[in-house]
């Protein structure tokens, strides 16, 4: 079947938590896709996660072998995601990969380059790109409410996660800078845009696994505005941004991972005046789905926002080799 004439046939590779929670029950209701099958590395998860989402069980290289996956998506632990995506993009899959597409930016360009060769849509999963509240922040800036953007701030952070996932094994990719991290960088890139300098930044290492659970990083663009950023997973909870111009600021306090049934409060503050304004709830998760098959049926040929998603990875491994490290309030190498 052409992709672009029914749905997309997706498979996902990995029954990881993000594909049970919130992928997953998207892509087995969407119109636009139909969920074929999923993989894991163990049979019995593959045939459950199946069953439970009326689709086939295969394992990694079965699934990519199907000749009616039309594309793919991948939840795997970040330091898998080089492998699996290039080994997606060789059976002729689209891919849809979670954030970050690599841990690195010879990787990521590699993997964009591959998805080129080949003429298939390459999407990093950014999901809450795809929340309409943005667009709405975007407007206020357009209409000038809070004038010359001069300092953006985002942080975001959450309780300590289960001790044995992924995210506390260097080897995996684990760590808040590629975990919480990405998210207020590429927020950053969404309103600043243009090249982004690390001025400096912090990464508090975790003594007993060696991954890093808490960052601070320090950006200036062209323009001389500035991104004052923070993350982690050692936290309370926290999913914000702020824009602070010459005549206001505005202020998203939901802004990564909010509910599909919340209406998020924007908040804007103007000297002497205060506006809280409530968003229309929306599906990020669904609206990311429906924007990856639009690519593949519209007939968008290799990566998706090449530049950005370049740029993306560019800033993350500036903040990893720019960073000062600490461990228990101690500066080390």
């Amino acid at each position: 079947m052409d992709a672009r004439r029914g749905p997309v046939r997706m498979g996902v590779l990995g029954c990881a938590d993000i594909a049970l929670r919130r992928m997953l029950p998207v892509l087995a209701e969407e119109r636009c896709v139909e969920l074929v099958a999923v993989a894991s590395r163990d049979a019995d998860r593959a045939a459950g996660t199946a069953a439970r989402f009326g689709c086939d069980g295969a394992s990694y290289d079965a699934l990519l072998r199907r000749d009616d996956v039309d594309a793919v998506y991948i939840p795997v632990p970040p330091a898998l995601h080089r492998h699996w995506v290039a080994e997606a993009l060789a059976a002729g899959k689209h891919v849809l990969c979670e954030k970050p597409l690599s841990t690195s930016y010879d990787d990521t360009r590699e993997l964009m380059g591959l998805a080129r060769a080949r003429g298939l849509v390459l999407a990093e999963n950014f999901m809450f790109l795809h929340h309409s509240q943005h667009r709405t922040v975007r407007k206020l800036l357009d209409e000038d409410v809070v004038g010359t953007v001069q300092v953006f701030t985002s942080a975001f952070g959450v309780p300590p996660l289960d001790p044995a996932g992924f995210r506390y094994r260097p080897d995996l990719g684990g760590g808040a800078l590629l975990d919480t991290g990405v998210y207020p960088l590429r927020a950053a890139q969404l309103f600043l845009g243009g090249e982004l300098e690390v001025l400096g930044a912090t990464l508090r290492i975790d003594e007993r696994t060696g991954v890093d659970v808490a960052g601070t990083v320090l950006l200036s663009a062209a323009d001389g505005s500035a991104a004052q950023l923070s993350f982690g997973f050692d936290h309370a909870y926290r999913s914000h941004y702020a824009l602070w111009g010459s005549r206001g600021r505005v202020t998203v306090e939901r802004a990564f991972t909010p509910p599909e049934q919340l209406e998020p409060p924007v908040r804007i503050r103007q000297q002497g005046r205060s506006t809280e304004l409530l968003m229309a709830a929306d599906h990020q998760v669904r609206n990311a789905v429906r924007a990856f098959a639009g690519a593949i049926r519209s007939g968008a040929r290799g990566p998706l926002d090449q530049e950005t998603t370049l740029r993306q990875a560019r800033l993350v491994e500036d903040v990893r080799l720019r960073a000062r490290r600490f461990t228990h309030g101690q500066e080390h190498a």
